[in-house]
């Protein structure tokens, strides 16, 4: 589709912590046709982060979707150190940014596997653990990202921000959230590998003047939750998914972690 034009896409390096979050960020959320669009890779916690470090060689995918369109835009990533993607759209529309890379490994002490695990409600793998014998055991995971963004052009609203995206982790907003013009509930639904996450812990954060809000809540039986907004500042759902590897050398672990952000700016 020629809606886009690449304008130049680098990362540059960051120290890196399984536990923060990591989701993609624009400069702003609502543009003008035709408006330079940077969106930045971004790691960290209390939804302030630092740049990612990685290269095209981590990515495994990187796509921009708009309408019933999606281009492939991991190409434009090269090896040089950077921190943005830049790109111009050409149409009107609501537009969705998404990021999947590669495997990465983790090895972390016993007791510092286990705190993690509580600080995202992994109480599954915690259970396992204790009931395997492994709780005084070292965690070795493999874990990947799957993330996307929301982002406004011009004023013609579509549907892209409830799309399936194939995304391993798959946030889906059930309303466009640039409709939303006073305070109102967002449906959202959360699929896993393509099925329903059930009782899944998110976090939803709110940035705005400055100051972070963060709230949990859990999915309920149909990978579903209900999200107070208010049209201000920056927004972003986050959830993890761990499953137990049988027969792995290296891991006994593999997590997939999502984002989705959005914001009124």
């Amino acid at each position: 589709m020629k809606k886009i034009i690449a304008l130049g896409v680098c990362f540059i390096t960051a120290n890196f912590l399984l536990a923060h979050e990591f989701w993609l960020q624009p400069e702003k959320f609502i543009y003008q046709q035709g408006e330079n669009v940077n969106a930045t890779f971004l790691v960290g916690e209390n939804f302030t982060g630092e740049n990612w470090t990685g290269n095209r060689q981590r990515i495994k995918s990187l796509q921009l979707h708009l309408g019933s369109d999606v281009d492939d835009i991991a190409d434009l990533i090269g090896d040089e150190k950077g921190d943005s993607i830049q790109l111009m759209v050409m149409n009107e529309g609501t537009v969705m940014m998404t990021f999947n890379n590669h495997n990465s490994f983790i090895e972390l002490e016993a007791q510092k596997f286990t705190d993690y695990l509580k600080e995202d409600g992994l109480e599954d793998a915690i259970n396992y653990r204790e009931q395997n014998g492994e709780k005084d055991s070292i965690g070795r995971e493999f874990y990947q990202r799957s993330v996307k963004t929301i982002f406004q052009v011009g004023k013609k609203y579509t549907d892209v921000y409830k799309k399936e995206t194939g995304l391993p982790i798959d946030i889906l907003l059930q309303s466009n959230p640039y409709e939303l013009k006073k305070n109102g509930a967002i449906k959202t639904k959360i699929l896993f590998q393509g099925k329903a996450l059930k009782n899944a812990l998110c976090k939803i954060w709110h940035r705005y003047n400055d100051k972070t809000t963060m709230q949990e809540l859990s999915t309920d039986s149909n990978g579903e939750l209900s999200i107070e907004v208010e049209p201000t500042g920056r927004w972003m759902v986050s959830t993890v998914k761990m499953v137990r590897l049988q027969n792995d050398s290296k891991a006994q672990w593999q997590s997939y972690w999502g984002s989705a952000t959005w914001g009124y700016y």
